[in-house]
């Protein structure tokens, strides 16, 4: 199937478990990506995305309480069938290491040894964050391994959704993260589409484009700002606050929010753009692409800030291959890997962003690949700004089609946002899956500290900047 079909649920082959297992394993190993793996209605599905052809591949299969394990074949697995052991109590047999998801952690990993020591940080940390426990194991400054404990504010966000669509659901949906509003609301709005036999005009997918580069824009300014501060290079740090500000207000022109939340609803969007309004938003990225390159400019001349990035938290490209990782974590690695592309849907299946990519998966990358990011994403949007479609912003959303299945993804700025909705016989929302980007990048952050002075976490971290809460849910 494609990115944003419905399918009939009796369509999904029900297979026995050997086979279940066989064939997530052998086509990962074939360069697919296990994009959600989770329980429903006494069966295990899993959901398959062939980035060459475009397409995506589920199947299922007659749950276990317990099973071998996935992941020693399959490393993208790791996570999912911790969860499914969390959410179904079903033992995958053979795992590396079953700790929690987002449940409390009570055994932690200890490394042994003379001069061994131990640091750990949170889950309460200075200032506004959210909450979350980093444990290092430390030879002097040199750290042997990071262990990450999230789930301090799982909210239930999937269980308050099934059983919709409600008058609350689209809320649920655009803050499941906070940051990713619109991308999370885009994918939402384009399950319900297909599930409803609804097609969102032109223009409003033109609008959701802009939204969404706008939403990334906004968001990879201010992790070049913050990475500079994190290096003591204020100049960009300060100015990058004031360029990411410019671009969370060009959103809150759009739609009277900074964060787009009330723009993205099914059927289309809920406000338009008017030739005064989009002459007003061109005029607005013109002269915050100016800043920008302006701040951001002078990170790549700075040999100090060069010195501090450089060679700083490197992921291997096979590493990143293996663990799934989505995003420009993913790109910086070498991997060509984004949804607009490679699962176009809305506005992408008609105009393309170049994927931006970098070779050496260290924090150098992952902020060259946001510089690269923030100049495409000026384009499309200022491009799709120049020529919106005419034609209504919004169309009605039909009854939801009964014993259905959709997958829906859209390319966020930390990465690849996956929804996955079943419905029942009655048409309610039976079972819906979701996998923010953060959910499959935690573990790199893990990976790139090793060996690291963990004097470097605080550059590391901010190069994923990866959500609390998008993991949580």
């Amino acid at each position: 199937m494609r990115n944003g079909e419905a399918v009939p649920l009796e369509s999904v082959p029900l297979v026995p478990f050997d086979e279940f297992r066989g064939r997530v394993v052998a086509r990962t190993a074939a360069g697919a990506r296990l994009l959600a793996l989770f329980a429903h209605a006494g069966r295990f599905h899993a959901v398959l995305g062939d980035e060459e052809a475009g397409t995506l591949e589920a199947l299922r299969t007659e749950a276990r309480g317990a099973y071998p394990a996935l992941t020693p074949d399959c490393p993208q697995a790791h996570l999912f069938e911790r969860e499914l052991r969390e959410q179904a109590g079903a033992t995958p047999e053979g795992h590396p290491w079953l700790k929690p998801v987002r449940g409390p952690i009570r055994d932690f990993f200890r490394v042994e040894g003379d001069e061994v020591h131990e640091v750990a940080v949170g889950p309460i940390h200075a200032g506004v964050i959210e909450p979350g426990h980093f444990r290092f194991q430390c030879h002097g400054e040199d750290v042997l391994h990071l262990e990450i404990a999230l789930g301090y504010q799982h909210r239930g966000a999937e269980e308050a959704l099934t059983g919709g669509p409600g008058k609350r659901s689209i809320h649920h949906a655009e803050t499941l993260c906070g940051d990713s509003s619109v991308a999370h609301a885009t994918a939402w709005c384009q399950a319900l589409e297909a599930l409803g036999g609804t097609r969102a005009g032109a223009r409003a997918l033109a609008l959701r484009g802009v939204a969404l580069e706008l939403e990334r824009l906004a968001n990879h300014a201010g992790d070049l700002g913050a990475l500079a501060g994190d290096a003591g290079y204020l100049p960009t740090a300060a100015f990058c606050g004031r360029v990411r500000g410019d671009f969370l207000n060009a959103t809150a022109a759009l739609c009277g929010s900074r964060f787009g939340r009330g723009l993205v609803r099914p059927g289309g969007v809920r406000f338009d753009a008017g030739p005064e309004l989009v002459a007003d938003l061109l005029d607005r990225l013109a002269r915050a692409g100016r800043d920008a390159a302006g701040a951001i400019g002078l990170l790549w001349d700075s040999n100090s800030v060069m010195a501090r990035f450089e060679g700083t938290g490197v992921v291997s490209r096979a590493d990143a291959a293996a663990l799934g990782l989505v995003g420009p974590a993913a790109r910086a690695c070498g991997l060509e890997r984004d949804a607009r592309r490679d699962f176009p849907q809305g506005i992408y299946a008609y105009a393309q962003v170049p994927v931006s990519t970098a070779p050496t998966g260290d924090v150098l990358a992952r902020a060259f690949v946001r510089w690269l990011e923030i100049q495409r994403s000026l384009v499309f949007a200022r491009e799709q700004l120049e020529s919106l479609p005419a034609g209504p912003a919004r169309a009605p959303l039909g009854p939801l089609a009964p014993d259905r299945l959709v997958v829906s993804l859209v390319e966020g700025w930390r990465g690849e946002v996956c929804h996955v909705l079943l419905t029942g016989p009655d048409g309610r929302l039976a079972r819906v899956k979701v996998v923010d980007p953060s959910f499959r990048n935690w573990s790199a952050l893990a990976l790139a500290m090793r060996g690291q002075p963990i004097s470097d976490f605080p550059l590391c971290n901010k190069s994923f900047n990866l959500s609390y809460c998008g993991h949580d849910l």
